[in-house]
């Protein structure tokens, strides 16, 4: 399955430093124009899928709904976490193409 390729992506993207994970700060790096593409756990609460899904269209970033929490969380080394924003082109590019999302540079 080519998501599960990009997605094992997210653990060098996190030791790289290009991941910013947990509600609070998705949200901050979406608003301050940081993040390049959005990942949202699919059993996130309503209430945060919402909420990202609504930065992430005013702010014109990409996002995918897909894993668990857990599994978003185990991918970069963390405890479960809700959502993910990368902070990269290069890996934005790379695991967005998995999802047929394609990210433009500004």
């Amino acid at each position: 399955m080519e998501s599960n390729k990009a997605l094992a992506l997210l653990g060098l993207a996190a030791r790289a430093g290009t991941v910013k994970s947990g509600g609070f700060l998705t949200e901050k790096a979406i608003q301050s124009e940081e993040a390049v593409f959005v990942i949202i756990a699919e059993d996130a609460s309503p209430g945060t899928k919402k909420r990202i899904q609504d930065k992430c269209k005013f702010y014109h970033v990409p996002y995918v709904l897909c894993d668990t929490q857990e599994s978003l969380g185990h991918r970069i080394g963390k405890e479960a976490r809700s959502c993910l924003a990368l902070t990269d082109i290069n890996f934005g590019k790379q695991i967005g193409k998995s999802f047929g999302i394609e990210i433009q540079e500004v």
